[in-house]
């Protein structure tokens, strides 16, 4: 997956039940906006713009990875099923991550409309239209922007916390946590780290979605640095 810094300009796309935020990267520099309501879609004027690259994040809980050996394409719903609730006409798809050796499956049936909007309204410099896939696909390829060697990323909305935790190049935890506020969410990064024996006192989180300040200020009580990427 090629990251930006290969393009002149960029721009990445959260979305989310409630509301979407986006980062855009050209010859200027980086600007990004927190949380913002989807009514201001057709108002947002970098959305009529062209990218060399563009990406559009789903914040799903719906997904996991299977290693590529134990992979079946012909079962990629019953193998969902058994992890997360899914419905009958739920659609389920799949993308590789070699880099891995391992291929996440997903759905991004939520009832939603506003990621297929967006995917139709911003379009690559050649007309393309980007493929939506999950927060978790564009955490594990953003690991290389947490430059410690135990990397801890997260991004957090509409009361779910998706976690990913690796050490160097080996994954050692990829899941989403029910957390109806920002406390809980913390109670299962803590609870996370804990047992897999890692200290937050040492250790920094990155976010990939906007934080607050207070929820900034309450990390900073236990991480030594939070950074967003």
């Amino acid at each position: 997956m090629n990251s930006f810094s290969e393009y002149n300009t960029g721009i990445s796309i959260q979305v989310s039940l409630s509301g979407y935020s986006f980062k855009v990267t050209d010859e200027t520099g980086t600007k990004e906006t927190g949380w913002l309501s989807a009514d201001k879609i057709f108002t947002t004027k970098e959305f009529q713009k062209r990218y060399e690259s563009v990406k559009i994040s789903l914040l799903t809980p719906k997904f996991t990875l299977v290693p590529d050996q134990f992979f079946d394409a012909t079962s990629i719903k019953e193998e969902l099923g058994e992890v997360t609730k899914l419905n009958p006409d739920d659609n389920v798809e799949f993308v590789r991550i070699p880099e891995y050796g391992a291929v996440l499956v997903f759905s991004n049936t939520l009832g939603e409309t506003l990621s297929r909007t967006i995917a139709q309204t911003v379009f690559t410099s050649d007309g393309y239209q980007a493929r939506i896939l999950p927060e978790m696909y564009h955490m594990i390829y953003a690991l290389e922007e947490c430059t410690e060697y135990n990397k801890i990323l997260a991004s957090y909305a509409d009361g779910y916390l998706y976690l990913l935790i690796a050490q160097g190049k080996s994954l050692l935890l990829a899941n989403a946590f029910r957390a109806p506020d920002f406390t809980t969410a913390e109670y299962f990064i803590f609870l996370s780290m804990r047992k897999l024996q890692l200290n937050p006192e040492v250790s920094s989180i990155c976010f990939r979605t906007p934080v607050s300040q207070e929820e900034e200020m309450s990390l900073y009580r236990y991480f030594k640095a939070v950074e967003h990427i």
